[in-house]
């Protein structure tokens, strides 16, 4: 009886140390996509500006807005991804990974404007200094890079390592998720602009912060905000009111009153989906309480915000 007894305390020990280790597996988290900065490239408040939109923002450094980046985060692996090299790159970097480099798997560019690729300068021997940091970029973007300084010498230097991204062509980024570009109409001077895709296990989240304007597209954009699960689009200007000493036929976006025209067909669901990002200084929608900002709502559209976060696993 005792050696049986024994036996018998011995499987039930097995059957523990069975349990207490499925136990210690690792949860699923769901993968996510946070909010790094809203604002279009010269973020808020805007270099020389005078008028209220600004005005009270200079001295309090809580009322800064940063230029329009997502960032791609997969707890499970301790793995992260950013859309956009801003000139707000430092903070959002910090903010992504906590200033860890080895969290920083690759960067996402869509164009070659201001705002959303020179914050790469953080990247070389003046500042981080680091190593084959993943680029990923599309071609006429790859040769821009390649050929112009400063940017050449973070490819020579290899403090970056150019990926070179095709027109609706899925990257993998792991196990549980995928980026897929997609070409889109805007003033490419330098190269060609993209918008994204973003895949997790089961919902996806389309990220488009700069077009012309939606009828310049060879896509339906109501069709795909249907398709996906979230939608942060272009929402530079609330009208064409804001800028009355610039020629916005040189800049041109979707007023946000021209999209929410576009998508009142949708149903409420839909409409819930699309969240305005990368707003112009003298974007009204800024304003948490504008008469703006109160109408965008009530007609059931959301405007991004810092470190907003979207799931993509539900």
């Amino acid at each position: 009886m005792k050696t049986l007894g024994n036996f018998n305390r011995s499987i039930i020990g097995i059957i523990l140390l069975s349990l207490f280790a499925g136990c210690s597996k690792q949860p699923e988290i769901s993968p996510y996509v946070i909010v790094l900065g809203i604002a279009q490239d010269g973020g808020v408040p805007h270099a020389g500006c005078q008028k209220n939109c600004c005005i009270n923002r200079w001295g309090d450094p809580n009322e800064k807005v940063m230029v329009v980046s997502l960032g791609i985060v997969d707890p499970n692996s301790n793995e992260t991804w950013i859309i956009e090299a801003t000139p707000d790159f430092p903070k959002q970097m910090e903010i992504l990974t906590g200033n860890d480099i080895d969290k920083l798997k690759g960067i996402f560019l869509t164009h070659a404007h201001i705002g959303h690729y020179t914050g790469l300068i953080h990247l070389g021997r003046e500042v981080m200094g680091t190593k084959s940091i993943p680029v990923y970029s599309m071609p006429k973007m790859t040769k821009y890079l390649k050929a112009n300084g400063p940017w050449r010498q973070l490819v020579e230097l290899e403090n970056i390592k150019i990926e070179p991204m095709k027109n609706n062509r899925t990257v993998k980024l792991n196990d549980r998720l995928s980026i897929t570009p997609f070409i889109v109409p805007h003033r490419d001077e330098y190269s060609e602009t993209v918008g994204y895709k973003i895949d997790g296990p089961n919902l996806s989240l389309i990220f488009i912060p700069d077009i012309d304007k939606w009828e310049k597209w060879d896509k339906n954009i109501l069709d795909i905000v249907k398709k996906n699960d979230y939608a942060l689009l272009d929402g530079s200007f609330y009208n064409n009111a804001e800028l009355p000493h610039r020629d916005l036929s040189e800049i041109p976006h979707p007023f946000i009153i021209e999209s929410m025209t576009k998508f009142k067909t949708l149903s409420t669901n839909d409409k819930a989906k699309i969240h305005f990002i990368h707003l112009n200084h003298t974007n009204p929608a800024l304003i948490e309480n504008s008469n703006e900002t109160v109408q965008l709502k009530q007609n059931g559209f959301q405007v991004t915000s810092l470190k907003q976060v979207f799931l993509l696993s539900d």
